[in-house]
């Protein structure tokens, strides 16, 4: 496939690296946050991508590329989302992770998945509170493991306890779609059992 791949939206980033990266995979013009510390420049950048169009947010999946996206969700409404799962975006040496340490296909493989948020809060949450710790994606010991796969089965990231529900409403998840991969997590386990 290589960089034959269309993608008419720009691709928001963290940095040069993840620039090269990025166009190497697919061709697509990336603007660049530069650090979680978004500018109010940038911001202006990416809002006016946004109108002539579009972009797609597709920052490290780590504490800093969570908050990045969290500042261009506030300034800038509905703006899409692609997410590489942690373990494809590991350096060699496995010490760092980022965008720029992912392969070519599992870069494009994240951006053909691409997520769009409902603006105005969203929906419901396909799941209950309660469900969410009877299903044992919150307040069990395997929870956090349980969710960084749900994430990445639903393609909308890893998430925390609180975020779960919000996401998975924000994204428009069905209960079906959500119970499916939790039945997935849970055949998985039989599995590794």
């Amino acid at each position: 496939m290589g960089s034959s791949v269309t993608i008419e939206e720009i691709i928001v980033v963290e940095g040069k690296s993840d620039t090269i990266a990025v166009r190497r995979a697919t061709g697509a013009d990336t603007i660049e946050t530069n650090g979680s510390a978004v500018s109010k420049e940038t911001l202006m950048k990416i809002r006016h991508a946004q109108e002539k169009r579009g972009v797609i947010v597709f920052t490290d999946p780590d504490y800093p590329g969570q908050r990045i996206r969290a500042i261009i969700e506030e300034h800038v409404p509905g703006v899409k989302h692609a997410f590489l799962p942690k373990a494809q975006s590991i350096s060699e040496n496995g010490r760092k992770v980022g965008i720029e340490h992912a392969a070519d296909e599992d870069i494009r493989a994240a951006l053909a998945a691409v997520r769009t948020p409902v603006q105005e809060g969203g929906g419901e949450p396909p799941v209950t509170d309660a469900e969410l710790v009877s299903l044992r994606l919150v307040g069990h010991p395997d929870a956090r493991r349980r969710r960084e796969r749900l994430g990445l089965l639903l393609q909308i990231g890893q998430t925390n306890g609180k975020q779960l529900a919000k996401r998975l409403a924000m994204f428009r998840i069905s209960r079906e779609e959500f119970l499916d991969a939790v039945q997935a997590i849970d055949e998985e386990g039989d599995i590794h059992a």
